[in-house]
């Protein structure tokens, strides 16, 4: 099983990554953390194979806090998942050694394409033989997850990662959720979330909060 540390200083954001990690098959998510000086003594203690890692923490860069693990002798790989899309924090990524880099919002569909990648990088790094050129550009090649073909019946790329985050969550879903966890407007989280519902994809739930007013809130029908 490949152990894998999520690093994210949204707690919500790291609990749903941590819950969908743990569906991937070959994968056992082993902690969260939640700053840079926690992924830390987590990696000390828990000696991940990978973090799903965030640029962003309260007390130090990401790409930083893989920069100091490896120095610091620590045998740890890292997928980059962040809001950053600046090709300087790219190229830094890129030079402090992280096997890939994913921006949000993404899909789940695309995290757990790039895990399975990944699975398949260290079992040829630790089994492979190379007798050549050919092999050496296989191995890198093979970091990476193919890009998916287009499919006339796939949804837009927003209103997936909308259905994927509703689909992860362990609870129903509002639109102010939906916002937060992947980096969207309130309406424009709400306008997918209705589409959703007007297609069939999601169901539509009424909960009660605290001032005792309805909050429409999703989730995914049973059987779906």
């Amino acid at each position: 099983m490949i152990r894998t540390l999520v690093v994210d200083d949204d707690y919500r954001v790291a609990r749903v990554h941590a819950a969908h990690v743990g569906r991937v098959q070959g994968y056992e998510c082993v902690g969260e953390a939640h700053t840079a000086a926690e992924a830390r003594e987590a990696v000390a203690r828990l000696k991940p194979d990978l973090l799903l890692l965030d640029v962003y923490l309260p007390d130090d860069d990401g790409i930083a806090l893989l920069r100091s693990l490896r120095e610091a002798g620590e045998d740890v790989d890292a997928i980059i998942i962040t809001a950053a899309r600046d090709v300087a924090t790219v190229r830094a990524a890129m030079r402090g050694g992280a096997v890939y880099y994913l921006v949000k919002p993404f899909g789940f569909d695309q995290l757990t394409a790039q895990l399975a990648a990944y699975r398949r990088w260290r079992t040829e790094a630790e089994s492979g033989h190379i007798s050549g050129q050919t092999d050496v550009d296989a191995l890198f090649a093979a970091r990476h997850a193919p890009t998916p073909p287009r499919s006339a019946r796939a949804l837009p790329p927003t209103m997936q990662k909308v259905l994927d985050a509703v689909r992860t969550a362990d609870h129903p879903l509002g639109a102010q959720d939906v916002s937060d966890l992947i980096g969207i407007s309130r309406p424009t989280a709400q306008r997918y979330l209705s589409e959703l519902e007007r297609k069939g994809r999601l169901e539509l739930r009424l909960e009660y909060g605290t001032t005792g007013r309805p909050v429409n809130t999703y989730t995914v029908p049973l059987g779906a």
